[in-house]
């Protein structure tokens, strides 16, 4: 191979950031995250089971889809390890909304984020849209987990 020829690789890798991290099923508590057929989940209910006569004791989780809501649930060895994501929650501030529904917010580091929907949830969606008409300065949560984003919460920080 001579240096003029020229490499193209085609990568569809992230940088190797795991969206998940394996955690033993007896060890997840409630209020805990757990992935339930491939969603990521927070932990509403855990029971296990005893041991059987040639079997492991398992744990019955029951959970909630953190951004549709959706019930969820799995039955798992507790000696087998489940997936858990990687869940973050982070504060923008509030610049604009778009006529198309989408939010353009304010990072810490000065720059904007403008590729966040407004939550389907009424109650949150109404309490943005009220405050933002006012001219508040709002603060939103952002819960991001396994590449998906939605905004979770709300806050006034006010007019000083």
């Amino acid at each position: 191979m001579s240096d003029s020829e020229e490499h193209h690789f085609e990568s569809k890798a992230d940088a190797g950031a795991s969206k998940t991290y394996p955690q033993q099923a007896g060890t997840i508590r409630k209020n805990g995250y757990i992935v339930i057929k491939g969603r990521p989940c927070k932990v509403v209910e855990v029971s296990t089971s005893k041991t059987g006569k040639h079997g492991h004791a398992k744990c019955h989780f029951v959970a909630i889809d953190i951004f549709n809501g959706k019930k969820l649930e799995d039955i798992v060895p507790s000696s087998h390890n489940c997936d858990v994501p990687h869940v973050n929650r982070t504060d923008y501030q509030l610049i604009d909304i778009s006529e198309d529904g989408f939010v353009s917010l304010l990072t810490e580091n000065g720059g904007t984020k403008d590729d966040l929907r407004l939550p389907t949830d009424e109650t949150l969606l109404s309490q943005i849209k009220a405050g933002f008409d006012d001219g508040k300065d709002l603060i939103v949560s952002v819960m991001s987990a396994m590449g998906e984003e939605q905004i979770c919460g709300l806050k006034d920080i006010g007019k000083n």
